[in-house]
């Protein structure tokens, strides 16, 4: 669908154009052969995806040897992950099987505010937990005083509420401009550079902010991440106990691995100057941190984590016992 619009060109002169209040996802490829085959492979990573982060949210309120702040921020970004991947892949797992992969104006509107408020989220979240890690490691003995309530649940709500608050700028610049010159997004999904790519506006100051503000926020939250994990270097390098060290590089690792694979991409996909993007490869990059990462984490950090790995065998082990 579309609209008449009247605009103003760079001489003032007022001229009628038409502005679109549909976009349509062109997604990876026409071929419907492939379509199906793309249908089952990110069906079955979204199913992974909510079983693995739902399951370990779950197993935290379930285990009482799980209730501290270290798992209380995992769950926290578990529920994060599962919400980041079901904003992107219904929809896009829709378009594949569908003749018709329109989405309206609000339907992207809200989608772009849904996936960049999590996507923040997670950065922000990511840096509360590399500080969670250093006050763990670094003063042991006052860990339960300096990481309460009173402080992990202001760090997991501020998380959000900067993670809103950056979505809401991009969301109403990038919608604040007209989309005359096409309707379809080479993307399985809103993001904002495929956008920009179609808009007949001037997106100068759009790029600027998706610049400075996603560089902002990096460097912030990497900059936490750095110095924390400096810290708890300075901690291990004290250590006397191999098992002690073992244990810490067991915890901490998972997490580097988990920062090093988000930051690295989304570095990739928006740190860039607008000339040097090339949207196909952009689609495979923003796919991989909205809908391949989500699945990763619970791997990522269950599978070097003891007191996971033990909740989950004795979760199983109780319900082979009531079976």
């Amino acid at each position: 669908m579309s609209v008449m619009s009247p605009v103003l060109d760079p001489h003032g002169r007022q001229l009628n154009i038409t502005e679109f209040t549909m976009f349509t996802l062109l997604g990876f490829t026409d071929d419907f052969e492939i379509q199906v085959y793309l249908f089952l492979l990110f069906l079955a990573i979204y199913v992974f995806t909510l079983i693995g982060n739902l399951g370990l949210v779950l197993l935290v309120i379930l285990d009482s040897r799980l209730h501290n702040p270290m798992y209380y921020f995992l769950s926290a970004l578990s529920f994060l992950d599962a919400c980041y991947s079901s904003v992107v892949t219904p929809k896009m797992l829709v378009n594949f099987l569908s003749e018709n992969k329109s989405i309206s104006f609000i339907g992207c509107a809200t989608q772009m505010l849904l996936f960049v408020t999590f996507g923040t989220t997670e950065s922000i979240l990511l840096a509360a937990m590399a500080y969670d890690r250093y006050v763990a490691i670094y003063n042991p003995l006052t860990y339960s005083v300096n990481m309460s309530p009173r402080v992990y649940v202001p760090l997991i709500t501020a998380s959000y509420t900067g993670g809103f608050l950056h979505a809401s700028i991009h969301t109403v610049a990038t919608f604040s401009l007209s989309f005359c010159g096409s309707h379809k997004i080479r993307h399985v999904f809103c993001d904002i550079p495929p956008l920009l790519a179609i808009s007949c506006s001037d997106t100068r100051i759009n790029q600027l902010l998706l610049f400075y503000f996603v560089g902002l926020i990096e460097i912030f939250t990497i900059l936490i991440v750095l110095v924390s994990y400096g810290f708890i270097l300075l901690a291990i390098l004290k250590m006397r106990s191999t098992e002690g060290r073992r244990k810490v590089f067991s915890t901490c690792g998972s997490h580097l691995t988990g920062v090093s694979i988000y930051h690295g991409t989304i570095l990739f996909m928006y740190m860039r100057q607008s000339s040097t993007y090339a949207l196909e490869h952009d689609m495979i990059v923003s796919i991989f941190y909205t809908i391949v990462i989500p699945m990763l984490n619970p791997i990522i950090y269950s599978l070097r984590n003891k007191d996971v790995k033990e909740a989950m065998r004795k979760l199983f082990d109780r319900s082979r016992f009531i079976n």
